[in-house]
């Protein structure tokens, strides 16, 4: 088993440091160069990015197909939770009874909803076209890590198999489009600044939508 430890660790050794070399990157990039009058607060417009423009009734994309939405939230939030589990499985931390059952049950809903969500990629034309295989495998092998995680939590024989896929995993992510775990908070940024910078940003509560 050590064995399996050791070679996860390396894995995930390799993708932090590709991501470090990615997050200084964007540092020394440093803030979008806007040429235009400022309107607006950037602080105010920033902090709604994050927050209240990823409200469903503030995104189009979210209040119109409400169950994705949901589902890609459960599935995120499952992704979460797994890379826990992966420390306290690498370092042999036992979980409360109670705690380990609500897991289950939380996985278990992940794992459903990364399934709908590669099904509604796959069998849905509009979404089809707009998916690239890099989409596919991130999908997969990030629904095929939640649900290892899972067994794993069942099964402790499962243990070797989820260090594998584990490491996959981190081998991948700073490659593909999983590394927006990373680059999500570069684009929010931008994207508050980009609007905060023309005064757009906190939109102001007249009980429409301006987005």
């Amino acid at each position: 088993m050590m064995l399996y430890k050791i070679i996860s660790l390396t894995a995930f050794l390799i993708c932090f440091v590709t991501l470090t070399y990615h997050f200084l990157r964007l540092v020394r990039l440093g803030p979008p160069k806007d040429y235009s009058q400022k309107k607006g607060n950037l602080s105010a417009a920033i902090s709604y990015s994050f927050v209240g423009a990823m409200s469903p009734s503030k995104k189009e994309s979210a209040y119109m197909h409400l169950p994705t939405y949901t589902a890609g939230l459960l599935y995120h939030f499952g992704t979460f939770v797994s890379l826990v589990l992966y420390f306290l499985f690498l370092f042999n931390v036992r979980l409360a009874n109670s705690i380990h059952w609500i897991i289950i049950f939380v996985l278990i809903a992940s794992v459903l909803s990364g399934l709908g969500i590669f099904i509604k990629r796959t069998a849905v034309k509009k979404v089809r076209h707009l998916s690239n295989i890099d989409d596919y495998i991130s999908n997969l092998i990030v629904t095929i890590f939640q649900l290892i995680t899972l067994m794993a939590l069942a099964d402790g024989n499962y243990a070797p198999y989820y260090f594998i896929v584990t490491s996959l995993l981190f081998l991948y992510l700073p490659i593909g489009k999983l590394k927006h775990s990373l680059y999500f908070f570069a684009a929010r940024y931008h994207l508050g600044f980009f609007y905060g910078w023309r005064g757009i940003w906190p939109l102001k509560e007249t009980g429409k939508s301006n987005e």
